[in-house]
């Protein structure tokens, strides 16, 4: 079994989610006394709020990287990241670390095709949003177009 680093923290309750799933489907495909082998390490959120809203993502990038990095040196196999917004330093962790990130783009845009669907509406963070890492994905490589909410109605929840 591989082991999983996990990148977390933005926000606990996101990296909670993915845990549990990633361990009920492990206990599902395995067998029902197995858990998965993960190394999880989890920022302070406030801290990554912060660099966010006054628009710090470099700072932001060589974060993540070297989280990556230490999870790499602690024996992850691959990378997930427990937040939307934050897969827009997927590529970088990928270069830096040589580790493949596993996606959220890639696996939401196999569930669309396997139900048939050719357009979706994203919704998310601005930062998600209005960023290239989900469509880029979803048009390029599975022939999803994407629709965001105009800037109105993306404003209700910044």
């Amino acid at each position: 079994m591989k082991t999983i680093g996990l990148i977390g923290g933005m926000s606990w309750e996101s990296s909670l989610l993915y845990y549990k799933l990633i361990n009920e489907n492990t206990k599902e495909l395995v067998g029902k006394t197995h858990s998965c082998k993960s190394i999880l390490y989890t920022f302070d959120f406030d801290h990554i709020q912060k660099l966010q809203s006054s628009g710090q993502w470099d700072k932001l990038n060589d974060k993540m990287v070297e989280q990556a990095t230490n999870l790499k040196n602690a024996g992850a196999d691959f990378i997930i990241i427990c937040a939307n917004t934050m897969h827009k330093m997927a590529d970088a962790i990928e270069q830096s670390t040589g580790l493949k990130v596993l996606h959220i783009s890639d696996a939401t845009a196999k569930e669309i095709r396997n139900k048939g669907l050719k357009k979706v509406i994203l919704l998310g963070t601005n930062y998600t949003m209005m960023g290239d890492f989900y469509k880029d994905i979803f048009i390029k490589d599975y022939g999803i177009d994407i629709v965001v909410p105009d800037e109105a109605d993306r404003d209700i929840y910044p």
